[in-house]
């Protein structure tokens, strides 16, 4: 399919991977972007397993580890900061809570942008409002720009992905798994250090604090609740929310709420996955959290959106026909896909306990985890399915 044009949606991980590979096969990407530039900050990422093989292929580990957080590890904290139980990065083999390679979700996009834009245009600020697939090609209609055609869409713009309504209606559907989380970026303070800290709360609630290299520190606050369309309302709305929330909430939660009013880097989610019967509807096809999302719990998003980036833009260099370059992409990530979103046993409610006795079981499951027998039940909690898949090997099909 060497000179195809193909238009992407979404300019996060996922979209701007595609392009590195799509260019690398001698296709042409443009990718449209919402927001006006590549959306900076956001919360920690890491590439584990399948997704840091792909890294290496496209010549970017070096810069992902020289831009990494520095995460030490992670411990598990009272309300007096006293910790009990702590996990280096080295921990399970480095795909434990903390991966080997950690990097804020921002300077990753930073980082496939930079890489690519010179042959790939990048469009910001707009979106595509309408999608006319035909026998020759994709006519698109955009919010501001003119009237294009193109070859192939792929949407890879997020679990709420407007283009996948577009192409395939209400077929997707997006599962809560009863938890809602917010991110933001704080002042770092005194009491960071290079390890991150998680403190649960009775009534299912979780503070966690995490470092980063830019001299600032990420927050996490999530509490088990069924949907309630929080997702929804207003930033000032759901900032009220958490802290009707989290009053009384002890250890760092205080410094945390007091920095909500002053938080520019500030989200809100109702945590889910995305499950679609087909990634792909004529010239058509679905990528990342749009198509698959497996949720933040599962540790997998970004091994995904690489993964999958590497294996699509791989078989439509592979095939002559975009439909068995859809169909050969699905039948290769349905398989990981499913083990991604395969979460253990009474995900979130496990690492959210209601009860004090409940926090107390979790923090003696966590420090007992050294025992052999513990360890490979911990397995299923800490180490996820990131390398359960048999790349393919696309080298001859290169143009570049």
């Amino acid at each position: 399919m060497t000179g195809h044009r193909v238009l992407v949606s979404g300019a996060s991980i996922a979209g701007p991977a595609l392009a590195h590979w799509l260019h690398e096969y001698g296709m042409t990407s443009v990718v449209v972007e919402r927001h006006d530039g590549i959306r900076p900050g956001g919360q920690t990422v890491d590439l584990r397993g399948a997704g840091r093989t792909v890294a290496q292929r496209m010549g970017i580990e070096d810069a992902v580890r020289a831009a990494s957080t520095g995460e030490a590890g992670v411990a598990f904290v009272d309300a007096r900061d006293r910790v009990k139980a702590a996990f280096a990065a080295e921990a399970f083999g480095g795909e434990g809570f903390v991966a080997e390679l950690e990097i804020l979700r921002g300077e990753l996009a930073n980082l496939l942008y930079q890489r690519t834009r010179e042959h790939t245009e990048y469009v910001f600020g707009d979106r595509i409002t309408a999608l006319d697939d035909h026998t020759d090609g994709v006519r698109v209609s955009f919010a501001h720009g003119p009237d294009r055609t193109f070859d192939l869409v792929v949407a890879a713009d997020g679990i709420g992905s407007s283009t996948r309504t577009l192409a395939f209606g209400d077929e997707a559907r997006v599962v809560p798994l009863g938890l809602y989380t917010a991110y933001l970026t704080i002042p770092r303070a005194a009491s960071d250090g290079s390890w991150a800290r998680w403190h649960n709360a009775p009534r299912g609630r979780v503070v966690a604090l995490r470092p980063d290299n830019l001299g600032t520190t990420r927050a996490l606050m999530s509490f088990l609740c069924p949907p309630r369309g929080y997702e929804r309302l207003r930033t000032d709305e759901q900032k009220q929310l958490l802290r009707h929330v989290f009053a009384g909430v002890g250890w760092e939660a205080p410094r945390v709420l007091r920095e909500l009013d002053a938080a520019d880097e500030f989200y809100c989610e109702l945590v889910g996955q995305v499950h679609a019967p087909r990634w792909s509807k004529g010239r058509v096809a679905m990528l990342g959290d749009a198509a698959y999302c497996a949720s933040p719990i599962s540790g997998m998003g970004t091994s995904l959106a690489l993964v999958g980036a590497y294996v699509l833009a791989g078989e439509l260099a592979a095939h002559a026909a975009h439909r068995d370059a859809f169909g050969a992409y699905e039948r290769i990530m349905r398989p990981y896909v499913a083990q991604a979103q395969h979460l253990p046993p009474f995900t979130p409610r496990i690492a959210h306990p209601r009860s004090r006795l409940g926090i107390g079981l979790l923090n003696t499951l966590l420090a007992t985890a050294a025992n052999p027998v513990v360890q490979r039940v911990a397995r299923r909690f800490t180490s996820p399915p990131a390398d359960r898949i048999d790349l393919p090997d696309y080298t001859r099909l290169r143009t570049r």
